[in-house]
């Protein structure tokens, strides 16, 4: 089946809150609820995976501000959460006390809203003043207001924003630098700010001064205050696109000066270097290297580079973060971490570098957070897909600490954690992480759920996963993490592979991890699963409709799924440069060809498939899982979707919407993949629900 945007029977189905779409889901989600829902073990499971996500024992993860660790926290009797603060000599403590700055559920009760905690920016140097961030419902638009961190209270006459998908951050105290919803002109044809304005308070921000403005092709303009003492400077830009972008540096007079390094690069100022990452060649070094300069140098023409990091067939840079005197360099060789300490010689003269000691293999360890205003401290996360997170808080050069250990919260008893790596259809060699029962003592195939993403440089490490490890591992199952190209994890040009028309290789990766994991002897086409999400839902459709012999189930959550028309709803605009122009003659035949939904047929056998969407994301539309979901009921395939009616594009505003959408996705793969005679799915929907017209007015176009 080819059908385009021209003669798609299922366009009213965009209608976000249309009622006849509304409808639709309320039927759908109906059925969901009575074929997984009401499964003997669904209640149980949901139960025991809200306890993980509301465990008091958490690790409660925390940034610096000034004197205070401010950290955000959700449990049993804080569903959309609190924002708090405490010291650091509370913090060591085995249960700290904490200032409750604002409490989101007694702000949602008092005003009605279902706010959803987006986030706060807080004002340096003085750190009594924030611009709090609240979504409602968990979209990605939010409304803007500000805080006062003594009083505890809004600012009455402060500076405040209605929804929209705001940029904004302090220049001083009464000044904010700031993109929002100004109407027509102001936002840039992906949906986010066009504009970057300076507001000064108590003037209508109308009014606010304009200091850059961005093409309305571009993806977004943003700017911002750098208040490092001492290297207080203010930078503007625009994002050309996803992965390209300008920098400029807006002098006092405002005039502008173009940071001038390749548009594909990432750089920004720290103190006195300028700091790039290279996304391509330049300079005679290579894709993926870290480079630093001096920064009022470089302005002048210098372009002589300190490399800080190259990067090999087998390592790539996966981060880095200052302190007061040192950079912590993140990397990943063959997607197992390491750190080292890189040191600025105090004369100038070169950087040194030594490992930082107890990073342990085929584990997630990441830099938390650090103070680089005032210390080398910081604070380093320590985790495995078998070993709960450890938070040390250490110190360069005199070592480090235990400041909190996660409980365990599954059986890992008898399980094994394994790194293998397939072949794929070009002879690429691509890894994945296998987790489950120990092969010596619990031969023969099982049933096992393979994950992926591939997109957008994402890369995907080892991490703890309490949820996960509750709801299929303890069961027996086999949980399968496959590191395809479109990722990170080998740096840019494991990303590039995949990029347009090369969106194949991702999708051949994935199969290949599938095929390896049958060769292996871990399962078998029937009892394997697979799920993905976002541009991963993307990656579940090319499964289902290109690789359907090598599956027994599938789940894509908020997909990807029409990349025909993803460019014209919400956010999509913003996605051309990983996918292409649908606009473009050049790409429409490549995206056509990737396109699940365009690639449906109703004469070929699809393992079965749940579909999750919200009905809130306003990132990637709803549109595409449920008109999928319609194509194929029509064409009488095996289907279920489920659609929260709040959420955003996590799928979930609160732990018991996430509990409850973990505990679908898993029993629903494991009555799938355990059964051989699988229950009745809903049959073939016409393509119109009742009453309806096949294109009711206000679908987009």
């Amino acid at each position: 089946m080819r059908n385009t945007s021209d003669d798609d029977p299922y366009l009213w189905l965009e209608d976000v809150s249309g009622e006849a779409a509304l409808a639709w889901v309320a039927e759908r989600n109906a059925e969901t609820a009575g074929a997984v829902a009401g499964d003997d073990g669904f209640a149980a499971l949901r139960t025991r995976l809200r306890e993980v996500l509301d465990a008091s024992d958490r690790i409660p993860y925390t940034v610096r501000r000034g004197p205070y660790l401010y950290n955000f926290w959700r449990d049993a009797d804080h569903v959309r959460g609190v924002w708090r603060r405490t010291t650091l000599e509370r913090y060591r403590e085995d249960t700290p006390e904490w200032e409750v700055l604002l409490d989101v559920d007694a702000l949602a009760a008092d005003e009605d809203e279902k706010w959803v905690w987006d986030g706060a920016r807080v004002l340096r140097p003085t750190y009594d003043r924030a611009l709090v961030r609240l979504s409602r419902d968990g979209g990605d638009a939010v409304v803007v207001r500000e805080f006062d961190l003594g009083t505890r209270e809004f600012v009455a006459d402060g500076f405040r924003l209605p929804e929209a998908k705001t940029r904004i951050g302090w220049a001083d105290r009464d000044t904010v630098l700031v993109g929002t919803d100004l109407g027509p002109g102001s936002l840039t044809d992906s949906g986010y700010p066009r504009t970057v304005r300076r507001w000064r308070r108590g003037t209508p921000v109308e009014d606010a001064a304009l200091v850059y403005e961005a093409d309305p092709a571009d993806v977004a303009a943003w700017g911002y205050r750098d208040t490092t003492p001492g290297f207080e400077r203010e930078f503007v830009g625009r994002s050309l696109d996803f992965f390209r972008s300008e920098t400029y540096l807006l002098r006092p007079d405002g005039t502008r000066v173009r940071i001038d390094v390749p548009d594909d690069a990432s750089a920004y100022a720290h103190r006195q270097y300028l700091i790039v990452t290279l996304k391509s060649a330049w300079l005679g070094q290579p894709t993926g290297s870290l480079l630093a300069f001096g920064f009022d140098a470089f302005l002048a023409g210098d372009r002589t580079p300190e490399v800080l990091f190259t990067p090999d067939a087998r390592t790539a840079l996966a981060g880095h973060t200052w302190t007061r005197n040192h950079l912590l360099l993140e990397t990943m060789r063959d997607v197992s971490n390491h750190i080292e300490v890189l040191t600025p010689a105090a004369d100038g003269g070169g950087w040194t570098r030594e490992p930082l000691v107890g990073v342990p293999a085929l584990s997630a360890v990441s830099v938390v957070d650090t103070d680089p205003d005032e210390s080398d401290e910081y604070f380093l996360d320590v985790s495995g897909f078998l070993q709960p997170s450890t938070l040390h808080l250490g110190r360069i050069g005199a070592g480090s600490e235990v400041l909190k250990q996660a409980p365990h919260h599954f059986d890992s008893t008898g399980l094994t954690v394994d790194q293998h790596f397939a072949t794929s259809r070009d002879g690429t060699r691509v890894p994945y992480f296998v987790i489950g029962p120990d092969r010596t003592t619990a031969p023969g195939p099982g049933p096992a759920l393979l994950y992926g993403y591939g997109g957008f440089e994402v890369s995907l490490t080892p991490f703890y996963g309490g949820v996960t490890g509750r709801a299929w591992l303890e069961r027996g199952g086999t949980y399968v993490i496959a590191n395809i190209r479109g990722g990170g994890e080998y740096g840019p040009d494991w990303h590039q592979a995949a990029l347009g028309a090369e969106r194949p290789r991702a999708f051949e990766d994935f199969a290949a991890v599938a095929e390896d994991l049958v060769v292996r002897g871990i399962t078998t086409p029937a009892m394997l699963g697979a799920k993905g999400g976002s541009n991963g839902g993307l990656l579940m459709g090319a499964m289902l409709t290109r690789h359907p012999e090598l599956f027994g189930a599938i789940v894509a959550q908020v997909p990807l799924l029409d990349m025909t028309r993803f460019h014209k709803l919400l956010a999509g605009a913003s996605w051309i440069a990983e996918y292409g122009d649908p606009d473009d003659e050049a790409d429409r035949p490549h995206l056509l060809e990737l396109s699940p939904y365009h690639r449906l047929a109703a004469d070929r056998a699809y393992p079965p498939v749940l579909l999750m969407t919200s009905t809130r994301d306003d990132r990637v539309h709803p549109g595409h899982a449920r008109k999928t979901a319609a194509r194929l009921r029509e064409f009488g395939h095996r289907v279920l979707f489920h659609e929260n009616t709040g959420g955003g594009h996590a799928g979930a505003g609160d732990n018991e919407q996430a509990a409850h959408n973990s505990a679908l996705v898993h029993t629903y793969l494991w009555q799938q993949l355990t059964r051989t005679e699988r229950p009745t799915v809903p049959g073939p929907l016409t393509a119109t629900p009742n009453a309806a017209p096949a294109t009711p007015s206000g679908t987009g176009s």
